[in-house]
């Protein structure tokens, strides 16, 4: 068993890292750089009101698979990444970010293409359908949805519980029986949203996802502003250190580079395969519109929240140290900028963050399941996944720090393993459907998708 948990363990390093920048290097250039040349349309893609009443905009898609990105990752990932790696992870991880914004578009875009459609007109989908759709093999359709529920209804939801009691840590009135007390709060208060099901989901994060954004962004601004005198020797810190030779290939495991890539990941989630399951329900007029908007989500994650926590940090004056890694150093930050209400504001983020994560990692593994059962999960299923979900996320609260992200970089790892070589077999279905959506655009036409003129061989239920 050690061998297999170390052999694992060991592909969350370069043979990771191997496949997210090579994988996102050829998306970027077989989409034309489409990260920077189409950055204002997937803007204007967000916009885009659904034909049908009822359904789910292309905006309620991206705050979905946002709610489940903007996790505890956007605070404690960066933190760990930071005082284990050095100021210079955090250029990885934006390197790790622009990259994955291509790879996010392909593969929400192929989400769009292959999607299926349910008995009230919607739509749903993922990789899993166009891994059967496309590659003709449900075996690994069915592999992938089994690693997709393990990620985010194990390894995610007990990392993000653990993140979210670890912010009480710094607090007087934190024991020995705090983290399970907490994660009993948090388990049952997740329990108790989910049962009202998918849509509730959808109401919910898209109400927190943007306040929260919002609130966290100018909070980092008033930091920069205070501490500004800090700002030029931050950005020093993070450019030396990230092309620094020993910081990037020294204990490559805990190098800054290898910890930027996987931090990064584990954040913004482009490549694994979670998204599309989101990108796949919207209601609009040609997938590379949806494909558009997912990559935005990448960067509304990454660019801006994970920055805002390491500009916070790092202009604080505050030095990062391994005995802080985690949310420890964020708070120690807040707390020299804003004094005691700092590490109170990171509780209610950290509350925030663990809640919309908790509650869009279900919708991706509800839409797992209806795979796997070819058919919608009737509700006394799902809320018996449900009650076992929350029980995960109470255990979450009382594991070690080492075991809770050591459980999260294999099971991303296994979904990374498996959806990128599987975008980059069917990345050609999604390059011509870019080239179409840009050649109607040029056309002075709003792109409507056909898949057969775009060469689409297998049937869809879709674009017809």
């Amino acid at each position: 068993m050690k061998f297999i948990v170390d052999f694992l363990l060991y592909l969350t390093g370069w043979p990771l890292a191997f496949v997210l920048f090579f994988g996102g290097i050829y998306f970027t250039v077989r989409t034309k750089f489409i990260q920077t040349r189409l950055f204002k349309e997937s803007i204007l893609a967000v916009s885009e009101k659904p034909a049908k009443e009822g359904a789910i905009s292309s905006f309620g898609a991206l705050m979905i698979s946002t709610a489940s990105r903007v996790g505890t990752g956007t605070i404690v990932g960066v933190s760990t990444a930071i005082c284990y790696g050095g100021p210079g992870a955090v250029f990885w991880m934006w390197v790790t970010t622009l990259l994955g914004g291509a790879t996010a578009f392909v593969e929400s875009t192929l989400a769009q293409i292959y999607k299926k459609r349910d008995a009230d007109g919607g739509s749903y989908g993922g990789p899993a359908y166009y891994i059967e759709a496309a590659l003709h093999s449900r075996k690994l359709a069915v592999v992938f949805s089994v690693a997709l529920i393990f990620t985010y209804g194990v390894g995610y939801n007990m990392l993000a519980s653990y993140n979210f009691q670890s912010s009480f840590a710094g607090f007087s009135f934190y024991g020995d029986r705090a983290p399970a007390v907490i994660g009993a709060v948090i388990a049952l208060l997740s329990l108790y949203c989910l049962l009202g099901g998918g849509r509730r989901i959808a109401k919910i994060t898209g109400i927190l996802v943007p306040v929260m954004g919002i609130l966290y962004v100018f909070l980092a601004i008033v930091s920069l502003m205070v501490n500004y005198m800090n700002v030029p020797e931050m950005f020093r810190m993070i450019f030396s250190d990230a092309f620094d030779f020993k910081a990037i290939f020294g204990g490559f495991f805990g190098s800054c580079m290898m910890l930027g890539f996987k931090r990064g990941l584990y954040s913004n989630e482009a490549g694994i395969g979670s998204a599309p399951n989101a990108a796949a329900a919207a209601d609009i007029s040609h997938p590379a519109k949806q494909g558009l908007v997912q990559m935005l989500s990448v960067f509304i994650d990454t660019l801006l929240l994970c920055t805002a926590t390491a500009f916070m940090c790092l202009c604080s004056g505050v030095v990062p140290e391994t005995e802080l890694a985690g949310v420890l150093f964020v708070q120690k930050a807040m707390s020299s900028t804003f004094g005691p209400a700092g590490p109170s504001f990171i509780v209610v983020a950290m509350l925030l963050f663990a809640f919309t994560t908790l509650l869009g990692n279900f919708y991706y593994i509800e839409n797992c399941f209806a795979y796997m059962l070819r058919k919608t999960p009737s509700r006394r299923f799902m809320n018996t996944v449900r009650v076992i979900g929350a029980v995960f996320i109470f255990l979450g609260a009382t594991i070690s720090f080492g075991f809770a992200w050591d459980l999260a970089d294999i099971a991303q790892c296994i979904l990374a393993f498996i959806n990128i070589p599987v975008c980059v077999l069917l990345g050609g279905v999604a390059f011509r459907a870019l080239d179409d959506y840009t050649a109607q655009k040029k056309a002075g036409k709003n792109p409507v998708y056909k898949a057969a003129d775009a060469g689409v061989k297998e049937p869809t239920d879709f674009w017809k």
